[in-house]
């Protein structure tokens, strides 16, 4: 069975397992404890979190180990086949997801719920602000009116993006278009999230 570690409520665990509930597969969540003790860091060295164990296969990085379960698992909706016209595209937004959103709000996590007072609005925070509402207002036009990101059903580049805008509301306490928190909440809605959820 496929384990998750993850944070009670990290968004980036939840990418895969709110993957493995859409592909409808058998998995476990072992809850990490914040800062992660020494029986995890001996686990994975690096003391990343999420991190997955599936028989042999132990891996961290959570857009790796989406594409490691749609790619074993597979075939699934969520990751069209290399031939077809929106593999290309599907791809890009679920490594946005990570590289261009999820990762630039690390430090902003780290100032805003640790910083003193006089620094969480630091030179750093405002330009790191305002490059994530770039790309967010240009995440909105790219969606437009309709409802998935990539052709006309839900993919990984759904559930990385919005992962990454769950921490950008919930975690770094910022605002989202209108028509990107409408996305954000039709995709909560789908049985597959609520169960994800659930079960953390």
């Amino acid at each position: 069975m496929i384990k998750i570690h993850d944070f009670p409520h990290g968004a980036r665990g939840l990418r895969v397992a709110w993957l493995c509930e859409e592909m409808d597969l058998a998995y476990a969540v072992t809850p990490v404890s914040f800062p992660p003790d020494n029986d995890y860091r001996a686990l994975n060295p690096f003391g990343t979190v999420p991190f997955l164990q599936d028989g042999q296969v132990s891996m961290g990085e959570s857009i790796a180990m989406m594409l490691y379960v749609a790619q074993k698992y597979g075939p699934t909706d969520a990751l069209p086949l290399a031939d077809n016209g929106r593999y290309a595209k599907v791809l890009q937004f679920t490594l946005l997801g990570e590289a261009t959103l999820s990762s630039l709000m690390t430090p902003l996590l780290a100032v805003r719920f640790g910083a003193p007072s006089d620094q969480k609005r630091n030179w750093s925070a405002l330009g790191i602000e305002s490059r994530l509402k770039g790309t967010i207002d240009h995440l909105r036009d790219e969606l437009g009116d309709r409802d998935f990101l990539v052709g006309s059903s839900l993919t990984l580049a759904d559930i990385s993006i919005a992962t990454a805008l769950r921490i950008w509301t919930r975690g770094v306490g910022q605002e989202m278009p209108a028509t990107l928190r409408a996305y954000c909440e039709r995709l909560e809605d789908r049985p597959a999230c609520k169960r994800a959820l659930g079960g953390r």
